[in-house]
């Protein structure tokens, strides 16, 4: 009895060992489909670009491509992942895109496509986050710092507080009609 429970505990520590690292390599990004009623497609993208305007203050804001016909709204922006070296976070640079797409029965975003600048001092030259992370792991001092499971943390909160700052704002316009749109 005490065999047979001591196997079926290690083969379940053994099993969500195993899943814990297939999950560590996937892509960091976080999407959502809503369904809105009696918001119509324009009055979502407005509140959309209104989002982007006054409650994106993940900075300096870039690419930013907004089109009304087709209810689309894409940018970039900009935040700050910290990794140690000798005891001392340093502060790099991580960029991400947002896409929103107004739909007739709600809209749907994502928080996405990751890139690092690991050279403040040439801030055009990016590396995918994925790549980056994959440096940090073979870094000889990463069993100290774990620099690699840091910034992916790291990278994974900022994508959910993009999410939640989102739809906290689209949430609270939510039943908004195209009719309201301007008149406050």
């Amino acid at each position: 009895m005490k065999n047979s429970l001591l196997g079926f505990l290690l083969s379940s520590l053994l099993l969500l060992s195993l899943s814990s690292l297939a999950q560590s390599t996937s892509p960091i990004a976080y999407g959502e489909q809503v369904q809105a009623s009696g918001a119509g497609r324009r009055a979502l993208y407005q509140h959309a670009l209104a989002w982007s305007e006054k409650g994106f203050t993940y900075a300096p804001k870039t690419d930013v491509k907004a089109d009304a016909a087709a209810g689309t709204l894409q940018l970039r922006g900009t935040s700050k992942v910290k990794t140690l070296n000798n005891n001392k976070p340093v502060e790099t640079a991580v960029r991400f895109e947002f896409v929103f797409r107004a739909t007739d029965n709600g809209y749907d975003y994502n928080i996405g496509s990751f890139e690092v600048v690991p050279n403040n001092k040439q801030p055009t030259v990016t590396v995918q986050l994925d790549d980056y992370i994959a440096q940090l792991a073979a870094d000889r001092d990463n069993s100290r710092t774990n620099n690699d499971r840091r910034v992916r943390a790291q990278a994974s909160s900022l994508a959910s507080e993009v999410a939640l700052s989102f739809r906290s704002y689209m949430n609270s316009h939510e039943g908004e009609s195209d009719d309201t749109i301007g008149l406050k």
